[in-house]
């Protein structure tokens, strides 16, 4: 099970506020854009921006990073194997399928799968 990205998590009160400076910082544009569960979302160089009320963002504020692989199903096995924890998932979610997972030690980190008609970028 390759991890093929990781991005780390920023959380802000308004995603096209916070947008252009983190574009200027990667020298890229945003690769997906998203609303999700009253948030939204955008991810721009290694970065994954969620932006919403601090009552939408409490329930998402413990996970510290997103990391993207090739599989969840290899996740959950792996994480059954070495004593994590499951705190959500697998669920649909509108990139493709996500898993969230206290590891032993307490790190707490969202896996993703992208589906083939995960969203792109929008202006």
């Amino acid at each position: 099970m390759p991890v093929l990205a990781t991005l780390a998590r920023v959380y802000v009160d308004d995603l096209d506020t916070a947008l252009p400076t983190f574009t200027a910082l990667t020298g890229q544009e945003p690769s997906l854009r998203f609303p999700y569960r009253g948030l939204e979302l955008a991810s721009v160089g290694g970065y994954l921006l969620v932006a919403g009320t601090e009552a939408d963002l409490a329930p998402f504020r413990n996970v510290q990073a997103t990391t993207i692989v090739s599989s969840v199903e290899e996740v959950l096995e792996l994480t059954g194997k070495l004593g994590g924890e499951v705190l959500s998932g697998p669920n649909e979610v509108p990139t493709g399928r996500n898993l969230t997972v206290r590891h032993p030690g307490g790190a707490v980190i969202e896996y993703v799968q992208f589906a083939d008609t995960a969203p792109t970028a929008r202006g």
